[in-house]
């Protein structure tokens, strides 16, 4: 695990229990407020694999209308918040390593990722995908949503490596800081990750997130 990775499970792990507090912000309201309804209607009877699902915040809009789901994250401690979720009780939590999906059944026709894809470092994003389009069927359907650079107004960008990615510092309710790896990809970023592999591929920038939707081919 490379140290950017080590540095957000410290920090997400601490976060953890409070980490409800950033869809509570007045100004993401009408965001959250749509996806709560877009996602689901996505996802409905579909047999759906979550990448780094945190404390299961978008877990428990999506559960309830799948076929089954399994919610993963690379860290413990926001799964134990994501199991206590309502509307979960049917579905699987497993703890894996979003680069190391090996041990993860092939039957997927459905993918989330909410607020994972900014945490990849640029030089890492398709061997991410790749990894993850192994664990799903021909015609699956995959779905991102992450904060967009509005985000930057509470936390701007203190620090950009030679490959162009960006890092924030972050303060936590313990005083602690942490350099926490955060990309912005644009839209001709994303398609261009997708270019070849993908169909009906969708990108809207909301207020405060954007959301990137295609079908595997």
């Amino acid at each position: 695990m490379d140290q950017s990775a080590q540095d957000m499970q410290t920090y997400y792990s601490a976060r953890a229990s409070y980490y409800d507090a950033v869809y509570l912000k007045p100004e993401r309201q009408a965001d959250i407020q749509f996806l709560s309804a877009y996602l689901p209607a996505q996802f409905a009877g579909r047999n759906v694999l979550e990448i780094a699902c945190g404390t299961g915040y978008w877990t428990q809009h999506i559960a309830p209308v799948t076929r089954s789901m399994l919610a993963t994250d690379g860290n413990a401690d926001p799964l134990s918040f994501a199991r206590q979720r309502p509307g979960t009780a049917h579905i699987a939590f497993q703890v894996a390593d979003a680069f190391a999906l090996e041990n993860i059944s092939s039957e997927f026709d459905a993918a989330f990722a909410g607020l994972w894809f900014s945490h990849v470092l640029k030089q890492d994003q398709q061997r991410f995908l790749n990894g993850l389009y192994s664990r799903l069927q021909p015609g699956a359907r995959v779905i991102m949503i992450d904060n967009n650079a509005s985000q930057l107004l509470d936390f701007p960008i203190t620090e950009t490596d030679a490959d162009g990615n960006t890092f924030q510092h972050r303060d936590l309710r313990d005083g602690s800081v942490h350099r926490i790896l955060k990309n912005f990809p644009a839209e001709a970023e994303l398609r261009a990750l997708v270019d070849g592999c993908a169909t009906d591929i969708s990108y809207q920038n909301l207020g405060h997130f954007w959301l990137f939707s295609y079908t595997l081919k």
